[in-house]
């Protein structure tokens, strides 16, 4: 009995820093109706080697209305009918409040997303290349423009 005893106290031990550590990254979000929030959608490059993801960072798009809140965590937005294969239902974590500046917002226009909020990026232009020598071999850099980026987000 006392092993158990100890077994159940470092369990609670070992629960509650795990409690501090995800209370330091949770966030409160709550949307009022009639805010105006970003979508994220994930880029997906053309081609994937060995099941890897691009380099590029999650992007939001357009500011949307909040017509109505279902519960705590999700939210019915005003989508245009190019968005009809996305749900209009979506999760609070995928959307980012509008505040400030709205210069840095993408044309929906330029970006297709499909239903499971991805698009494709294509490679438009090679802007720059460099050879790096290391001791027995050579390996190239490319620098390239995507189609959906300018030319200060070229990676």
């Amino acid at each position: 009995m006392e092993k158990v005893k100890i077994i159940k106290e470092r369990l609670k031990t070992a629960q509650s820093c795990q409690k501090s550590y995800s209370d330091v990254r949770s966030r409160d979000l709550e949307f009022k109706e009639d805010d105006s929030v970003f979508l994220k959608v994930f880029p997906m490059m053309g081609v994937m080697h060995f099941c890897k993801k691009g380099k590029l960072n999650p992007r939001y798009v357009r500011p949307y209305r909040i017509n109505q809140r279902i519960g705590q965590v999700a939210y019915i937005l005003e989508l245009p009918p190019e968005m009809s294969l996305v749900q209009s239902v979506l999760h609070i974590s995928i959307l980012k409040k509008v505040v400030g500046d709205l210069s840095p917002i993408v044309p929906i226009e330029t970006i297709e997303v499909n239903e499971e909020l991805t698009y494709e990026e294509i490679p438009v232009a090679i802007h720059d290349r460099q050879v790096r020598k290391l001791r027995n071999k050579e390996i190239t850099f490319v620098k390239v423009l995507w189609k959906n980026q300018q030319i200060e987000e070229a990676t």
